[in-house]
């Protein structure tokens, strides 16, 4: 690989040739691989980090292509999980980069099995359940995370620092955080990578040792209309928070907090997770399907009835289109695949 690749990030004295040895020897998880998850992988990539971890439910679709900078519409056309386009794209982008990808829900199993080898974590999900199980792992097990969010022309961000600053439970009632998704309001994509560019350049801090230029302040902005604010939550930290409080008892963790279903943000979709997620036997399952049209590849398989199309993953997870009523996708689920 030729020497010249980092020369302009080794010229970046708070980097240097120091950090750079540093950045590539470091692991960074990103949870969520849509929007904010293409643009800070791909930005790590090519600044180049030993290793990312990648964890996503979702398959690329149309609508994707917009924002999500690393699908091309051939992913799109194939429903390829996102992960998977995603490997594939960042191995052409950086070679040296070791990829994991795991097309599948991140809950607390999984993060706790991956987490203790994590230098740094990064939120690019579209849901508070994740983000306060994310914000619970950190805590127990001391690794830095990145909160991220955007939606319309409006986006933030916010690093937490186990015993160091407020974490995000903390901040559930002192700040903004907006309740509007994309499926309402939209999104545009100079907006993603405006949170991206906060949450990755505090990465890049951290993955350096440079945390005193972390400002430890929550970011929020509105782009279209020129509106930028940082907003100080020094005096947020709560010693009785349950997260990051003097007695911690790490409530997403401690309860049962995955959900069997879900709906998912900016879609007509729900998600349903069985209760024993195992490998799913396609073939079996073809069987069944004989209403409808059905596609298949490697990685999943999809059956469109019309009105409702359900896409059967291969760890038992199924994503029903067509509805956002949960207990109507229940119903379509059940009566095609019988529990």
């Amino acid at each position: 690989m030729s020497k010249d690749r980092y020369s302009r990030q080794r010229l970046f004295a708070p980097i240097g040739s120091s950090g750079q040895v540093l950045i590539g020897q470091k692991h960074v998880l990103i949870l969520g691989v849509g929007a904010l998850g293409t643009s800070c992988a791909e930005q790590l990539a090519r600044a180049g980090i030993g290793k990312l971890t990648l964890i996503d439910r979702d398959y690329v679709e149309w609508s994707n292509l917009q924002r999500q900078q690393l699908y091309s519409e051939n992913d799109a056309s194939d429903r390829l999980p996102k992960v998977i386009a995603a490997k594939e794209r960042l191995g052409q982008i950086n070679g040296e980069v070791t990829i994991e990808a795991y097309v599948q829900d991140a809950g607390r199993e999984t993060l706790e099995s991956l987490v203790e080898e994590v230098d740094v974590m990064i939120d690019a999900t579209d849901n508070f359940e994740a983000r306060l199980l994310m914000n619970d792992i950190s805590q127990k097990y001391n690794v830095p995370w990145v909160y991220g969010a955007c939606v319309s022309s409006h986006g933030v961000s916010y690093t937490i620092l186990p015993g160091e600053n407020a974490c995000l439970r903390c901040l559930l009632d002192s700040v903004p955080m907006g309740g509007a998704t994309c499926d309402t309001v939209g999104v545009i994509s100079p907006a993603v990578q405006m949170v991206t560019a906060h949450q990755v350049a505090d990465v890049l801090k951290i993955l350096v040792g440079d945390q005193q230029a972390i400002h430890g302040k929550f970011v929020t902005f509105d782009l279209w209309n020129h509106r930028y604010s940082s907003i100080s939550v020094k005096n947020v930290k709560k010693r009785d928070c349950p997260s990051c409080g003097n007695d911690p008892t790490y409530p997403s963790l401690s309860m049962e907090t995955q959900t069997k279903t879900a709906v998912l943000c900016g879609r007509d979709t729900v998600q349903i997770r069985p209760g024993q997620m195992g490998d799913r036997d396609f073939e079996e399952l073809k069987e069944r399907l004989v209403d409808g049209e059905v596609k298949e590849n490697p990685f999943l398989l999809s059956y469109d009835q019309g009105a409702h199309r359900l896409v059967f993953f291969k760890d038992g997870r199924v994503l029903v289109h067509g509805t956002k009523d949960v207990t109507e996708a229940k119903s379509i689920y059940q009566r095609i695949v019988g529990g």
